[in-house]
């Protein structure tokens, strides 16, 4: 991924709901321009969520998402329901596509509760209106109405209404980065801001991780001065900016991000009055987790033997024989504890429905999932009463600096009172 391309997590999700054969894979099709999912008049066509990334006009980058029907039955449909239920949870504008032959269903009725339950905006799309105005009236039409949604006259078959409802989706949808900072806030211009980078076996050949694209692209942004060096340079990078011949504030940098993994290092070489923080826990806050986060690291002093863990990624990718969630971490926490928890690792898409079992979920930070998605997590955890925290705000609980690396982006880390 270049500077210049949008992350899926940063462009806002557009979901396709509705029960099988109202021609909701069709209207998607109309809606992008393209054969995104396959039509046919067998109900249930559309097996598992289909995705893809693309620039919808006068909307701009989006995630489309077409779902199987909701009304599906069997096992394998009770199947597909659930994986349609799940696509909520990072659905940003939710377009519920209904049959002008067959009106609203009572599934139809109850995936408008989930929308508001869950506080989705949605609009509703009545497909096939080139049937109803052929001598076959609109069914259902007083129910639409009465739900009060924002409603769409379409024909996936002529098109007809479909440039209209792109319109009423574009007038709804909000940009999911709109007055969420990621580190404009935290520098001024002009600011020096250090950036480690380890360069090891699970660093990405010829390319850096999305986090640290982010960061570069909010400091230039800022008009920031980002300066990125390996963890092995750091050393002698912070103590040539440092040293009492250079030009004192102007040399010294307003703030340094490192990577996690190695925060006990960059902490140690990092003078006490330069601000330290990491890219998961900069994530952590622009995802909205940061606070709970640092509440949920407390937990890491509660655990007991035989407790069990939950370590969750956002992405998928090729596990090296030192990886952060199934090998560091676990190290960490029981050369810190004294314990041995009892682990479990999920990545992707993959969250478990029920937590309850857990005493702790430590999160990556979710650069790979949008906001929605995130929370959703955070208050899933919240409602069952799990404490859940980042990988950068356990590590650093874990090495006695946590205070010290919130102080750049919380005021008030700790809840403490005058």
């Amino acid at each position: 991924m270049s500077l210049q391309d949008i992350p899926a997590a940063e462009r806002a999700h557009i979901a396709f709901f509705g029960v099988r054969n109202v021609g909701k894979s069709s209207v998607v099709n109309a809606v992008t321009g393209q054969e995104l999912s396959i039509v046919s008049d067998i109900k249930g066509t559309t097996t598992d969520p289909v995705q893809k990334t693309m620039e919808i006009l006068p909307i701009g980058p989006v995630v489309i998402i077409d779902t199987p029907g909701i009304d599906d039955t069997g096992s394998l449909g009770e199947e597909r329901v659930r994986r349609t239920k799940k696509v909520l949870d990072k659905t940003d504008l939710a377009v519920l596509v209904v049959s002008a032959e067959e009106g609203l269903q009572k599934t139809d009725s109850e995936l408008i509760d989930l929308f508001r339950k869950k506080q989705i905006p949605f609009l509703i799309a009545v497909n096939k209106c080139d049937l109803a105005t052929a001598g076959r009236p609109e069914k259902g039409n007083d129910g639409i109405e009465a739900t009060g949604a924002s409603r769409v006259l379409v024909s996936a078959k002529t098109g007809e209404g479909i440039h209209e409802l792109k319109e009423a989706m574009g007038r709804l949808i909000k940009d999911p980065g709109s007055g969420r900072p990621l580190v404009g806030d935290l520098v001024s211009t002009g600011d020096l801001v250090i950036l480690v980078i380890p360069i090891d076996k699970s660093a990405p050949k010829g390319r850096l991780i999305l986090p640290q694209q982010m960061v570069i692209r909010g400091l230039l942004d800022a008009g920031a001065r980002p300066l990125l060096v390996r963890d092995t340079e750091y050393l002698q990078t912070i103590e040539g900016l440092c040293r009492p011949e250079t030009d004192g504030a102007d040399a010294a940098p307003a703030l340094v991000i490192t990577d996690s993994q190695i925060f006990a290092r960059i902490a140690e070489q990092t003078p006490e009055e330069i601000p330290l923080t990491s890219f998961s826990m900069i994530m952590a806050r622009y995802k909205g987790g940061l606070e709970e986060a640092v509440a949920g690291a407390r937990k890491i002093e509660e655990l007991r033997d035989g407790d069990r863990v939950l370590i969750s990624e956002g992405c998928t990718h090729h596990r090296q024989c030192e990886d952060i969630g199934t090998v560091k971490i676990p190290g960490w926490l029981e050369a810190y504890t004294g314990k041995k928890p009892d682990y479990a690792f999920t990545s992707g898409g993959d969250f478990p429905e029920e937590l309850k079992d857990f005493a702790l979920v430590i999160h990556c930070g979710g650069c790979m999932l949008n906001e929605r998605e995130m929370r959703s997590r955070l208050r899933h955890a919240r409602d069952e009463g799990v404490s859940m925290t980042n990988y950068g705000v356990a590590i650093a609980q874990m090495n006695g600096i946590l205070e010290r690396c919130c102080r750049p982006l919380l005021a008030d880390p700790f809840g403490n009172k005058e």
